[in-house]
């Protein structure tokens, strides 16, 4: 088996399994049963921990 047959194979291989892995990571993302944890996480940045956090005064 020469070189650039095993590059083209190795090549080939890659963008399958990388292919596959975006097509996993879009339906994980689609799929309904995530869409609450998904809006809890959106959330998450306005919400806080402390009463007087951002008001400048420590």
């Amino acid at each position: 088996m020469e070189y650039e047959t095993v590059v083209q194979i190795t090549q080939i291989v890659a963008l399958l399994f990388f292919f596959g892995l975006f097509a996993v990571i879009v339906i994980y993302v689609f799929w309904p049963g995530n869409k609450k944890k998904f809006d809890e996480a959106s959330r998450l940045p306005f919400e806080s921990d402390e009463p007087d956090a951002g008001n400048g005064r420590g």
